[in-house]
């Protein structure tokens, strides 16, 4: 494992995969899964509109996040709610508006995916989440994180609705597989990097699993608890670990970041 030093000026723009990233994460893909569905059906916006409007809603939050250039959780954790949601519906739109089979959707977006990954690298030399120090960098994380959001979606409502497993046995079969992956990890010691996006793509999947278990009606195999109250039950507990990541973390600037290439 070789290690390179940032500049002082340079801090890391993304956070550490800790627990309470992977916690915040998830519930981040789940309410992306609820709210869009909120959105598109409850509200009666339809797919196009809302789709339109929460992809300048984002926009916004990307620019602000760029400026910031460097990790601060309350804009951070705002750009990937919105992205998740976004995710969402380019899956969506492409299987209820223009017909596309969740099969072929799956595998467009690994190959989008997989080709963002090999660009990224010829150009960085590293995929790693310690070393998003530039603008270049971020932007390739934030493409990469666009596709594993589409990508989840589409792979997660291939397995449960097309193989017809179910939103529940779906969240259990991608929870094993997650597990899996940590368990490679810790005690095999595979590559941390491909870990660690391994399992970014899959909580997608994860949570959209759990989300629809919850929001879906009883005949669709859900619990019935609806869009609006699985969404706030989410946001509730997003807002209440961004607030305890604000008032945990220090001060980004002058700090001497250390970049890790795993």
């Amino acid at each position: 494992m070789s290690v390179s030093y940032a500049s002082p000026a340079a801090p890391n723009r993304v956070p550490e995969a800790t627990v309470d990233f992977w916690l915040i994460k998830l519930m981040a893909v789940t309410m992306g899964e609820t709210a869009a569905d909120y959105l598109a059906v409850n509200l009666g916006l339809g797919l196009t509109v809302t789709s339109v409007i929460v992809a300048a809603i984002l926009v916004v939050a990307l620019v602000m996040q760029f400026a910031r250039k460097r990790y601060i959780p309350s804009v951070y954790w705002t750009a990937v709610v919105l992205i998740s949601v976004v995710g969402t519906l380019v899956t969506d739109n492409l299987v209820d508006n223009f017909g596309v089979a969740l099969e072929t959707t799956s595998i467009a977006f690994t190959i989008a995916l997989a080709v963002t990954f090999a660009v990224w690298y010829a150009s960085e030399r590293t995929l790693s989440i310690h070393s998003i120090v530039t603008a270049r960098r971020e932007a390739f994380y934030w493409l990469a994180i666009l596709f594993t959001f589409a990508l989840g979606t589409a792979v997660g409502d291939l397995v449960a609705e097309v193989f017809a497993l179910g939103y529940l046995t779906t969240g259990i079969l991608f929870g094993a597989i997650i597990a899996a992956i940590a368990a490679a990890y810790y005690v095999l010691k595979i590559n941390g990097i491909l870990a660690f996006w391994l399992a970014y793509i899959l909580t997608r999947p994860l949570g959209a699993s759990f989300g629809d278990l919850l929001s879906q009606p009883l005949e669709y195999g859900g619990l019935g608890f609806g869009t609006i109250v699985t969404s706030l039950l989410f946001l509730a507990a997003i807002v209440a670990l961004v607030a305890y990541m604000t008032l945990r973390s220090k001060p980004a600037d002058g700090d001497w970041q250390v970049a890790k290439k795993i």
